[in-house]
C-alpha cells in the first residue's frame, strides 16, 4: 500500500482521505467501479463503515467518445472562463445524467430538493454545448439583476476589462437591454461596448458598411428631428419609425446606421435603448462624428 518512497498510493490515501473528512456517500464515474471493491476491503480490516457507493455513467462528447480536451472546455474554470454564469454551468452538468422528470431548466435550489439516486441514469450523458448556451440564455434572462451584474463584473475583471463607477450604473440601467438574446457573460459584456466605448467612436468593418453615403443622408435628416424629442427609447423609435414611413424606407434603414453610430458596432443592443442610456447629449454627439468621420 506504499511506493518505494513510502508515500502512500492512491488506494489507500483515497480511503483515509474520506474517513478523516467524514464522507457518507462516494458519487463518481463507473470507471471506478472496481475500485469500489479493493476500498471496501480497507474499510472493513479498518473496521470503518463503509460509504454508500454510487457509480453513474461518464458524460461523452458530442462524438459519443469519452469526453477529453479534444472536445474543448474540460474544465469547470474553463466554462467560467467562457462567460457561462455558475447558476448555469450548475444546472447543466446537474441534468448531465440525472433527471428530475422533464424539468430542464431549474435553480441550484430546486436541484438540491429535488436530487436522489433514483432519478440517475443508466446511458453515458453527452456533452453539447447548444443545449448549454440555451440553459446559459435562460438563466441569465431570469436571474436576479444583482446576481447577474456581481457574475459580470468580477467576469470582467477576470479578463482585464475595467468597469468605472460610472460605467457601473449604466450597466445597471442598461440589464433589460443587455441580457436580450444573450447566451453568455461574453455577449453581454461585448453589448456593453457602447457604454464602455469613448469618443471618437472606433467604427468596425461591419458598422462602416452601415455608414455609407445613403446612411449618412438619413442621418443628416434624422438629426434635426431628435434635438426635442422626449428622450425614451419608445419615443425614439416612434420618431425614427414615422421618419422612416416618410422616406418610403424601413426602420432598418434608420435603426442600423444609428447603431454603427452610437456604439460602432452592428452587434449592440436596440439603437433605440441605447439612445435613452447614452443621454440626449451623448447620443448626438456620437451621431455627429459619425457622419463627419465617415
Amino acid at each position: 500500500m506504499l511506493r518505494s518512497d513510502n508515500t502512500p498510493t492512491y488506494m489507500l490515501a483515497v480511503v483515509v482521505d474520506d474517513h478523516d473528512m467524514g464522507v457518507t456517500h462516494i458519487i463518481r464515474g463507473d470507471d471506478h467501479l472496481i475500485n469500489a471493491g479493493r476500498q471496501s476491503l480497507i474499510y472493513s480490516a479498518m473496521n470503518w463503515k463503509i460509504p454508500e457507493f454510487a457509480h453513474i455513467p461518464l458524460i461523452h462528447g458530442e462524438d459519443g467518445k469519452k469526453l477529453s480536451k479534444r472536445h474543448g472546455a474540460t474544465g469547470i474554470h474553463e466554462y467560467a472562463a467562457l462567460g457561462y454564469m455558475p447558476e448555469a454551468i450548475r444546472n447543466y452538468l446537474c441534468r448531465l445524467g440525472w433527471s428530475h422528470g422533464n424539468d430542464e431548466l431549474f435553480s441550484t435550489e430546486d436541484a438540491i430538493n429535488w436530487f436522489d439516486f433514483n432519478g440517475i441514469g443508466k446511458s453515458p450523458s453527452r456533452l453539447d454545448f447548444k443545449k448549454l448556451d440555451n440553459v446559459s440564455a435562460h438563466h441569465i434572462k431570469v436571474s436576479d439583476p444583482k446576481i447577474l451584474l456581481s457574475d459580470l463584473f468580477t467576469y470582467a475583471k477576470e479578463i482585464d476589462v475595467n468597469i468605472s463607477e460610472d460605467h457601473k450604473e449604466q450597466i445597471i440601467k442598461s440589464i433589460p437591454l443587455l441580457r436580450d438574446k444573450s447566451k453568455s457573460l461574453v455577449d453581454i459584456l461585448n453589448k456593453c461596448h457602447f457604454i464602455l466605448a469613448t469618443q471618437p467612436i472606433d467604427f468596425d468593418e461591419k458598422s462602416l458598411n452601415n455608414l455609407n453615403s445613403v446612411s449618412i443622408g438619413i442621418l443628416k435628416q434624422l438629426t434635426p428631428l431628435l434635438s426635442g424629442a422626449t428622450w425614451t427609447s419608445e419615443y425614439l423609435e416612434a420618431l425614427a419609425r414615422e421618419f422612416a414611413e416618410s422616406q418610403g424606407i424601413g426602420l432598418g434603414k434608420v435603426g442600423m446606421p444609428l447603431k454603427a453610430a452610437l456604439s460602432g458596432r452592428i452587434n449592440s443592443p436596440s439603437a433605440f435603448g441605447m439612445m435613452e442610456i447614452l443621454g440626449h447629449d451623448e447620443s448626438i454627439a456620437r451621431i455627429n462624428n459619425a457622419i463627419k468621420t465617415n
